[in-house]
């Protein structure tokens, strides 16, 4: 693998069962993240984006196929090591935020070092986490919002916890499953605008999925699904001609 791609997928196959019917969704899906850049995959509604982006976060395992991230096989490494992988190296952010609900916005940000740490060492580094949680936080606009539970703030004030959520750990890869679908036009630009100054300022590697063309074509590099099978990979203006 190219020292430039940081994620690959190498013939993802992913089929539900209903009953005793299998119902394929991704049909052998082989698809590259170059470091460095935003990378789109756009598609339809029920093309098998979002089952694709799970199977990527290891939230969920292949049928059959590969999942590289970095030189190193993660898709089929021990339940310890897949949970180490989501909580050290990638951030994902989700269309419906998935905030802890009963959680304040810092506690929310502060959850990935409360699961990624043992006892002991969060108490430690107790203050250490705490001030990277106000960090995040006021990265993202929303230090003002801190003590705030997600029942007190907007849809896109939620959004912007769960990037600071994300990007808690130093992730060299964040994975944005339509990050602005569940958003007002300007709301979701403002989220668009974040994540194209966290790529340029902090050189994060972004894999957006999307069923917009528009916003596709901001990104670096777009691939487009169809089906359950990634159909070609092009400039962005490209694909949404």
């Amino acid at each position: 693998m190219s020292d430039s791609i940081v994620l690959r997928a190498c013939g993802l196959k992913k089929s539900y069962h209903k009953d005793r019917i299998a119902v394929p969704v991704l049909r052998g899906v082989d698809l590259e993240v170059e470091q460095g850049l935003v990378t789109a995959l756009v598609g339809r509604s029920g093309s098998g984006k979002s089952t694709l982006m799970h199977l990527l976060a290891t939230l969920d395992r292949p049928d059959e196929g590969e999942v590289w991230f970095q030189g190193s096989r993660v898709d089929n490494a021990s339940r310890a090591k897949r949970d180490q992988f989501r909580n050290h190296d990638i951030g994902v952010i989700f269309q419906f935020y998935h905030l802890l609900p009963e959680l304040s916005a810092i506690e929310n940000v502060l959850a990935p070092a409360m699961i990624g740490q043992s006892f002991f060492r969060y108490l430690k580094n107790r203050s250490e986490n705490r001030k990277r949680a106000e960090a995040m936080l006021d990265r993202v606009g929303l230090l003002h919002r801190a003590t705030h539970r997600p029942n007190e703030m907007s849809g896109g004030e939620m959004q912007r916890v769960a990037i600071a959520r994300a990007l808690m750990t130093d992730p060299k890869l964040l994975l944005a499953d339509e990050p602005t679908g569940n958003l007002d036009t300007e709301t979701g630009h403002d989220i668009l605008m974040l994540l194209d100054e966290l790529n340029r300022t902090d050189d994060l590697t972004i894999l957006m999925i999307t069923h917009d063309d528009e916003i596709a074509a901001g990104a670096d590099v777009c691939w487009r699904m169809k089906d359950g099978l990634i159909e070609d990979n092009r400039a962005p203006q490209a694909a949404a001609a």
